[in-house]
């Protein structure tokens, strides 16, 4: 298992609640979802990853779980990493999705390939 199944389930779960225009990609050895064509958040081993404001990135790293997304051994800011153990209730994960969906209103989307 290259991601943690139930975790991008209950993701999922969350997301198609109020986004349609929702796709998952295999990347990063996981899953990705793109959200309005925007990479928004992934599951990723026993991990999310959450891309959020840059803005708040200092701040959200003291969650508790929470460290940077460091995956090419460059850390990206504007993206973290979320312990799977730190999101074993809905109330929990729920915060994390909506962190990253609230972003993805605001967030850039890459630059298509040709």
């Amino acid at each position: 298992m290259a991601y943690n199944e139930k975790l991008a389930d209950r993701v999922r779960e969350i997301i198609t609640l109020t986004h349609k225009n929702v796709e998952e990609k295999k990347m990063f050895g996981g899953l990705c979802f793109m959200v309005n064509d925007k990479m928004c958040m992934g599951v990723e081993k026993d991990r999310m990853m959450i891309r959020l404001d840059p803005a708040i990135y200092e701040e959200i790293l003291e969650k508790e779980g929470c460290t940077p997304m460091d995956f090419t051994g460059k850390v990206m800011k504007g993206y973290v990493f979320v312990d799977a153990d730190v999101l074993n209730t809905h109330k929990k994960l729920d915060y994390w999705v909506q962190l990253a969906l609230d972003f993805n209103k605001n967030a850039k989307a890459s630059k298509k390939k040709k």
